[in-house]
């Protein structure tokens, strides 16, 4: 069934990749970008090419996640535009990297901001919408960081991915009897056909990013980089995690599976998930709400 789809930090990496492929799906998908008209206005005369060139629905929303006007407008367009939105996927996100010290307050909450905060605005511009209509499906992209291997010099991205990541398991459980699902899509540290990590943010501390250089940590920036690279498959592709989201929302309502794991580099996101997933499971079942783990469709 072809769905109403808006999925966020779609210019590029794993949103454009997902974008394209659920409009190739056969889906009415929304690419929201921030700077739509200005610095992207390449990206969105990409997404229109592809859209003609492929005959698919494929669109662009202005959609800057760090703004409540801007999420609320972008939201408000595809509900006049369709008069319905069936999945919100959430995957806006930046990566920083270097020594944690050298961070500043200011960057942390910056980083939060774009990582976390971001999916609160959306949800409280789309949720209206998706409980009104008592179906509808969020997809979570998180990051085996969360809960997998965390190298160092990555920690102000990991520590934001574990909280956007534990926020989507608090929400999947108050929106079942809505008739909502949620589902947590979760990459590996994929270091090849994104700009992930080209494009990194770095500390505003210089002076202690160079305490970290020179004194005995030196070196260690550059082997976990290429330590990562080095773990991850040649033939790993990005374009895996799109496919995975692909097959998540194309599944029948009440067949979804609650996390997907696509980390060719199995850093053991997959086993302490699974673990703390069941933990979950079993607490709901001792509190009596177990019917909160599987979201049912509104009477």
């Amino acid at each position: 069934m072809q769905q109403v789809i808006v999925i966020t930090g779609a210019s590029s990496g794993f949103g454009a990749l997902t974008a394209r492929a659920l409009a190739d799906a056969g889906h009415i998908v929304y690419a929201g970008m921030r700077e739509s008209s200005g610095r992207n206005a390449p990206q969105v005369a990409a997404a229109a090419h592809y859209a003609a060139q492929h005959q698919v629905e494929l669109r662009t929303v202005e959609l800057d996640v760090a703004a409540d006007a801007s999420v609320d407008a972008g939201i408000a367009r595809i509900i006049a535009d369709c008069g319905r939105l069936d999945v919100v996927i959430h995957n806006a996100g930046h990566m920083s990297f270097g020594p944690a010290e050298a961070f500043t307050p200011e960057q942390f909450a910056q980083l939060y901001d774009i990582n976390v905060l971001s999916t609160q605005r959306v949800n409280r511009a789309a949720l209206p919408q998706l409980r009104k209509q008592g179906k509808g499906l969020l997809v979570w992209v998180s990051s085996s960081s969360a809960r997998g291997g965390t190298p160092p010099f990555l920690s102000p991205y990991f520590a934001a991915k574990a909280a956007m990541d534990s926020l989507a398991v608090s929400y999947a459980s108050e929106l079942t009897r809505w008739g909502i699902e949620t589902a947590i899509i979760v990459p590996g540290a994929f270091t090849k056909g994104t700009n992930h990590f080209a494009h990194s943010g770095a500390p505003a501390d210089l002076a202690r990013v160079a305490a970290y250089n020179d004194g005995p940590y030196a070196g260690v920036a550059a082997q976990a980089l290429q330590g990562l690279a080095a773990l991850e498959p040649a033939d790993a592709d990005a374009g895996a995690v799109a496919d995975a989201i692909v097959d998540v929302v194309d599944l029948p309502f009440g067949q979804r599976p609650f996390r997907v794991h696509i980390d060719p580099s199995q850093d053991g996101a997959e086993i302490v998930n699974g673990v703390a997933d069941r933990v979950r499971s079993e607490m709901f079942r001792r509190i009596g709400l177990e019917d909160l783990l599987r979201a049912r469709q509104a009477a």
